[in-house]
């Protein structure tokens, strides 16, 4: 399913901002651009996604602004920096040298500057919390729209039963139209049936014709799917399964089909399964 997040937060040391985004998928794939510092919570991140999101391609982004009070301090080593100028000295001493050695040369020699790395644990552990906030909200935006899924496909459930109803309602009259034919045929060719003839005929084609099997098989899969969606649980490939089994029922009904009326609830039936298979594959 789709959906997205955004969480941000300020501290004294900087802003940490999440945002995350999901298309839809048959399987789950998340992908994590963070900065190269929290490189190390990526494992534990995956993790915490999988245990909440069963199906989406899903984007985690996370930006790091680092106040600039608090950026790390660079300091001398002072030692290091005597025994580097008793070596000039040194140096001058014996070779008459006079020139004043430039700053930035001295400080790019190694050992002079010092470097003193801010304490990362507390960003890590923040940037970890965080994640947890906006993954609530992201999983709170995808039950949102698997509401309205819900909603889309229980509708579509009740236009399916309709046509049920409406096909069980114009079975007997097909069988009635189609006896009439078959007499009014007979008489145009001046044949007289038997009426034991006639009513096997009416059997036969009463049985090629009869399609309340499948309207019961359609029905019992269209209560499938509301109890899967009531179930609250990972569902998605159960009702892909079920698509499959309501557009077989739905294609028997229309290859047995001989009337008009009862073929355009066959292509109605359709429509409607086709709608619902393609919202199923955002759901989990």
């Amino acid at each position: 399913m789709t959906g997205y997040a955004r969480v941000e937060a300020a501290f004294p040391w900087g802003r940490l901002s999440w945002e995350l985004r999901s298309v839809n998928h048959r399987y789950f794939d998340v992908q994590f651009k963070v900065p190269e510092e929290f490189r190390v919570l990526e494992g534990e991140l995956r993790q915490a996604a999988g245990a909440k999101i069963a199906r989406g391609k899903v984007e985690c982004g996370l930006r790091y602004v680092r106040e600039a009070a608090v950026a790390d301090r660079i300091e001398l080593d002072r030692p290091r920096l005597v025994q580097l100028k008793d070596a000039l000295d040194a140096l001058a001493a014996e070779l008459g040298a006079t020139a004043v050695p430039e700053p930035m040369r001295v400080l790019a020699y190694p050992g002079v500057v010092r470097e003193e790395q801010a304490d990362f644990a507390p960003l890590l552990a923040e940037a970890r919390t965080l994640f947890d906030a906006a993954l609530r909200d992201f999983a709170a935006a995808r039950a949102r729209e698997g509401e309205r899924l819900q909603q889309f496909i229980v509708e579509r459930c009740a236009a399916i039963e309709t046509l049920v109803a409406d096909v069980r309602a114009r079975h007997p009259l097909v069988r009635d139209q189609w006896l009439a034919r078959l007499k009014a045929r007979c008489a145009e060719l001046g044949v007289e049936v038997e009426p034991q003839r006639l009513a096997q005929e009416l059997a036969l084609m009463a049985q090629r014709l009869d399609v309340e099997e499948e309207m019961s098989r359609l029905l019992s899969h269209l209560q499938e799917v509301r109890t899967s969606l009531a179930r609250g649980e990972s569902v998605g490939r159960r009702l892909d399964f079920l698509m499959q089994e309501l557009n077989r029922e739905a294609n028997t009904l229309s290859s047995k089909s001989q009337d008009a009326e009862m073929t355009r609830c066959a292509v109605e039936m359709k429509v409607a399964i086709e709608q619902i298979r393609e919202q199923v594959q955002n759901i989990e």
